[in-house]
């Protein structure tokens, strides 16, 4: 009886120390690539090591992976170099960010055909017509540990992703919160619940105080740099800046099937040290493209910030075109910053790379400070860029909504509201400032980007150092 008894205990002590065994959960993740394609040596070798010290890694990405460089953005099949590169590291899933439109609804669709990783994401429902394999979630076996990775995307004030809206027709989109809270389901099915997140650091945290079954938020969007990683409402959260300088590594550790531990440590990616070889000779293949490497005029003093370049671009438009006034989204000018020196159509495609239409508009100076306004609204209060006039933006404290807007033409005075003016800006602009005007627009026949080339060629010589069109008064 007391052998039986003894043999009992014996199996009901090793059956509790295996229930408590110590297990961990090891993944790698990015946010925000943006086609740096040159960084993915580096991210190889990481991902290389990490993997050798533990073989059932998780490797995500949080969206955002493409429109960022010509070599990725203008390949034969627009943003696969990257597709590629994901391929050749390892990826499992990645979110769905709002560039991830950028090439339509079938570019998307072609691109996701030829990934060797999962497109995650439950709030968007595309028309089967696209024949695009996008799941809201998906199940991973990781040395044991089940992970359920539940993909999400924000939606901007136009309720749709922030990408031109022609590339998202017959693609419904639903509230974020409301549908992750569907899922919660997963909490029973899985060991860890992840939700991959293109919201934006705010709404991360400020989701997270109403998902208690979520363990870890993996996220992007807002470009948020986070010392690996933060704890809110006991989720972890990590999120780093765009084009990727450096990676995530977070670890979740389990006791049973309880997590006892979380942290995540940030991973310098960009600059100095090894790579994976093969990873290297395929960045190269890709990079080799003479026509970015061309250069069409030089400028004298560097381009310090956004709104330099913003004035460039909208130069560009009236010159080439002949318009009275242009504007350009501030959200479109995509690089922050440029050199003295050459520039080269590669700079052209890094800093408007999106292709989209120069658009004409015939309107009066009052259609055109609501369109401007417009712009601004859905834009994430970002007030655009202009060309042929300045702009005297005075804003609510509270809410930063404009309170009043001021336009002045090239000669100082305030613009005539009731007189008609020729305007050109690109589609997208366009699109994201309905307003109730008399003309919606019409194609010009050539992209943006190939008016700042024509441009730049004519011009030769070029200097915005100090270029203003906008003032902001504080009242």
């Amino acid at each position: 009886m007391n052998k039986i008894l003894l043999a009992s205990l014996l199996m009901l002590l090793t059956l509790t120390a295996s229930a408590q065994e110590r297990r961990e959960l090891h993944i790698l993740s990015t946010n925000d690539m943006h086609a740096a394609i040159e960084q993915f040596p580096r991210l190889g070798f990481v991902a290389d090591s990490l993997r050798a010290l533990y073989p059932d890694l998780l490797i995500l990405s949080a969206g955002d992976n493409r429109s960022g460089d010509p070599i990725n953005d203008m390949f034969e099949i627009p943003a696969y170099p990257m597709v590629a590169l994901m391929n050749q590291v390892g990826f499992h899933a990645t979110a769905v960010g709002n560039h991830e439109f950028d090439s339509n609804q079938y570019g998307l669709a072609k691109l996701i055909g030829l990934s060797a990783f999962s497109t995650l994401c439950a709030n968007m429902e595309p028309d089967p017509k696209f024949n695009m394999h996008v799941k809201p979630y998906q199940l991973f076996d990781c040395g044991g540990i089940s992970v359920g990775v539940l993909g999400i995307t924000a939606l901007g004030s136009l309720g749709t992703p922030e990408s031109h809206p022609a590339r998202m027709t017959d693609i419904k989109f639903m509230d974020p919160l409301e549908t992750i809270k569907k899922y919660e389901f997963l909490r029973k099915q899985c060991d860890v619940v992840l939700l991959l997140s293109h919201l934006g650091y705010k709404d991360d945290v400020k989701f997270s105080a109403q998902l208690p079954w979520v363990d870890i938020i993996v996220g992007g969007h807002s470009h948020t740099q986070l010392d690996g990683g933060e704890i809110h409402n006991g989720i972890l959260i990590t999120q780093n800046m765009k084009s990727l300088p450096f990676a995530t590594h977070s670890t979740l550790v389990l006791e049973g099937n309880k997590i006892v531990e979380k942290k995540a440590e940030r991973i310098a990616v960009a600059g100095k040290g090894e790579v994976n070889n093969t990873i290297a000779a395929l960045v190269q293949y890709f990079s080799e493209n003479p026509a970015f490497k061309r250069v069409l005029a030089v400028a004298e003093t560097p381009f310090a910030c956004k709104e330099e370049l913003g004035c460039l671009m909208c130069d560009a438009y009236i010159v080439e075109t002949g318009a009275d006034f242009s504007y350009q989204n501030a959200g479109g000018v995509r690089i922050e910053s440029h050199p003295a020196g050459d520039l080269t159509m590669g700079d052209v495609i890094m800093v408007d790379p999106f292709q989209n239409a120069a658009v004409e508009l015939n309107v009066t100076g009052k259609e055109l400070s609501d369109m401007l306004i417009s712009c601004y609204d859905n834009d994430n209060q970002r007030f655009p860029y202009v060309s042929g006039m300045t702009c005297e933006i005075t804003l609510n404290p509270a809410d930063k909504t404009i309170k009043k807007l001021v336009i002045f033409d090239k000669d100082g005075k305030k613009l005539n509201l009731k007189k008609t003016y020729r305007v050109v800006s690109n589609s997208y602009s366009v699109a994201v400032s309905p307003t109730n005007r008399h003309d919606e627009g019409h194609s010009l026949g050539i992209t943006t980007p190939d008016l700042i080339k024509s441009y730049l060629e004519h011009q030769g010589r070029v200097s915005y150092e100090g270029r203003r069109c906008l003032k902001f008064v504080s009242k």
